[in-house]
């Protein structure tokens, strides 16, 4: 009996462990099964989220075209909208071209960062240890990280337009008269930030076009990003839009490199928005990029960075236009400046609003989330409009 009753526990145990590998084996197959279907469904949730934040929006504002790339879980998104070409039908996609405008600051900083930790220069050099053709002048007492930061004293938001060459440009600076004390205003500038750039890589000995396209945007993975369009990738060139709704795109002009002249697609510009929140395998690469994350002074809610401008985080919309509001844009504004400058963090929001006269752009991402946005749009149009919609599709990849 003690045989048979140890035989049938036997067969027992054995069926037990058989109906467990069955149910184990089911249960993987039903994951396996359930993945894609629980991964479409993301997938079509989130393009339902944008697409209602951002159609509405194309239609407002009669944007021709844009292109928004998403970054959550280390996973971009596209979302592609409208022409990129009103004549020829072209359609938007990932690989289009657009104009990022001001946008190309985050870009500059990073080289003049990148400068900074090869031993070209140091932030808190005077200006004129670079720039020896400004000896005597207001620049005397302006530092490399004033002119990054928009704070050398009242510079313009643009050159007077007889600013036509490199010899005006070296005039104009040397007659500069400053309205404030540098440090102490910002007052938001491409000289300012330019002539950061155009200083920064002429520290390294390179000029500013070749150290940017053979060395920072290589290192950065940029492959479609060009401050000149190359004649095989003039096909992916958006036209831009204005008001009269000609197709434009921008004229250059002195120091425009440096402060505005980027040309990227959405596929490439989330890859630097990823690059800004995961380590990288280049060390020089990685110090420069938190270099860039270091906050200067206050204006309000934002704290103004190398290119980026940072808010804590959360941040309420209202906060977010505030920062980027014309008061904050276009006009002179008193900082409250730290004693030192200091790395900002995880736990922010960082972000640049830039246009060309037929283009718009948007960038912000929150290390501390994982998430990130980029748009870009071949019409300029308005800020608030893209610090809504950008904050909308955040909060939807926040949750």
């Amino acid at each position: 009996m003690h045989l048979v009753y140890a035989e049938v526990n036997f067969i027992h145990c054995e069926n037990n462990h058989m109906q467990q590998r069955r149910a184990f084996a089911l249960l993987m197959l039903g994951s396996l099964l359930l993945a894609p279907c629980t991964y479409a469904s993301e997938e079509a949730s989130l393009t339902a989220a944008v697409d209602g934040i951002i159609q509405p929006v194309l239609n407002k504002y009669r944007i021709p075209g844009m292109a928004v790339a998403v970054l959550k879980d280390g996973k971009a998104h596209f979302f592609n909208y409208g022409v990129a070409n009103r004549e020829s039908g072209q359609r938007v996609s990932e690989q289009t071209l657009f104009e990022i405008g001001s946008v190309s600051k985050t870009l500059t900083a990073t080289l003049g960062a990148y400068a900074v930790v090869k031993g070209g220069f140091e932030l808190d050099d005077k200006v004129i240890q670079h720039a020896p053709w400004l000896k005597g002048s207001a620049f005397d007492g302006v530092t490399m990280a004033d002119l990054a930061t928009y704070s050398a004293g009242g510079l313009p938001l643009q050159f007077p337009d007889a600013v036509d060459s490199s010899a005006k440009m070296q005039d104009y600076y040397r007659q500069w008269v400053p309205r404030f004390a540098a440090g102490t205003q910002r007052e938001y500038s491409n000289p300012s930030i330019g002539l950061f750039g155009y200083l920064a890589a002429g520290s390294l000995g390179q000029p500013f076009d070749q150290l940017m396209g053979e060395t920072l945007l290589p290192k950065l993975g940029l492959a479609h990003t060009y401050l000149k369009v190359p004649a095989a990738a003039m096909g992916d060139y958006a036209y831009g839009y204005a008001k009269e709704e000609k197709p434009i795109r921008v004229n250059p002009g002195v120091l425009a490199d440096e402060a505005y002249g980027i040309k990227t697609s959405s596929a490439d510009f989330i890859k630097f928005v990823a690059a800004n929140m995961v380590k990288q395998d280049d060390e020089a690469l990685q110090q420069a990029i938190a270099m860039t994350h270091t906050g200067f002074f206050s204006v309000g809610g934002m704290t103004q960075g190398l290119g980026w401008e940072s808010y804590a985080y959360p941040v309420t919309e209202q906060v977010l236009l505030a920062g980027n509001s014309p008061a904050v844009s276009y006009q002179a504004n008193p900082v409250e400046r730290f004693a030192t400058p200091k790395a900002m963090g995880d736990q922010r929001l960082y972000n640049k609003t830039g246009s060309t006269n037929g283009f718009g752009a948007y960038v912000a991402f929150v290390p501390a989330k994982g998430i990130g946005i980029v748009m870009l749009a071949n019409r300029n149009y308005p800020n608030d409009a893209r610090i809504q919609a950008a904050h909308a599709i955040l909060s939807e990849l926040a949750e």
